[in-house]
């Protein structure tokens, strides 16, 4: 999907003036507020407790572990949490320690073992390949087990560039090399596309998620594109790409199809 149009010296000055106005204002890329109500819950409602009670969990994408301490802490046998950044996975195990879960959350880049359940939040917006992670997660799940996703916001969002999005769809507005010009005035990792920042984006729209979904070999249970609140007046088929602010699903194991316990 190509983005933006404009670009050249004009963009980039633009986004440097711009920039330093979302800044002055306080801009934050963090978009979402849970009410004091953890993020799992936020996410998936409060009937998640049940259905992570007592089973085995895997929090795939878990950062520095806080969801998946909340997890444990909410009554999960075990929590397996996984990523790539082993950073990031260094200060989740000394925050489960910290928290006293230590003995049945364990953090690791990979994991052969099978889990109950399986859990990703914020993730299918940035993955390189998107298509393999679900593939990936499919198995990871035992035949009787569920995978819950939810992500947001998808890339037409107002916000969905993220750091690009200095003012409502600004990421769309600019053209990617300008957009990444204009970082590379504060980040000096050399990305020079959407997809080489910090955490990646893939510009996921909710179409193109629910296309891979599809295709995964999952059963589909649930699928909910959820509006922005002030403006689920405008939600319709023709405008969901442009308002939808969460994508949530619960996805079962083929063998057993929607609905099987």
């Amino acid at each position: 999907m190509r983005t933006g149009v404009v670009g050249g010296t004009l963009g980039y000055r633009l986004l440097r003036y711009l920039g330093r106005r979302a800044a002055q204002g306080g801009h934050r890329c963090d978009r979402h507020a849970y009410g004091g109500r953890a993020k799992v819950e936020a996410r998936f409602a409060p009937q998640i407790w049940s259905a992570l009670a007592g089973r085995v969990v895997i929090d795939f994408g878990c950062g520095e572990g806080a969801e998946a301490i909340e997890i444990a802490r909410r009554g999960a046998r075990r929590v397996i949490g996984i990523d790539i950044r082993p950073k990031l996975l260094e200060r989740a195990r000394a925050a489960a320690e910290k928290a006293g879960v230590s003995d049945r959350c364990v953090f690791a880049t990979q994991t052969a073992e099978r889990a109950d359940v399986l859990l990703s939040i914020d993730g299918f917006e940035h993955y390189d390949d998107p298509g393999q992670v679900l593939g990936c997660m499919r198995r990871l799940v035992d035949l009787r087990g569920r995978v819950f996703i939810s992500f947001g916001p998808p890339w037409l969002h107002p916000l969905g560039g993220h750091l690009f999005s200095v003012f409502p769809w600004a990421h769309l507005i600019f053209t990617e090399k300008a957009l990444i010009r204009w970082r590379s005035d504060f980040k000096t990792d050399g990305a020079t596309r959407f997809g080489e920042v910090e955490g990646g984006l893939n510009r996921m729209t909710v179409r193109r998620f629910r296309s891979l979904v599809d295709e995964c070999g999952c059963a589909v249970e649930e699928f909910v594109a959820t509006p922005i609140r002030r403006l689920a007046f405008l939600s319709s088929g023709l405008t969901r790409e442009f308002v939808t602010s969460i994508v949530r699903c619960r996805l079962a194991r083929p063998e057993l199809g929607p609905g099987a316990r």
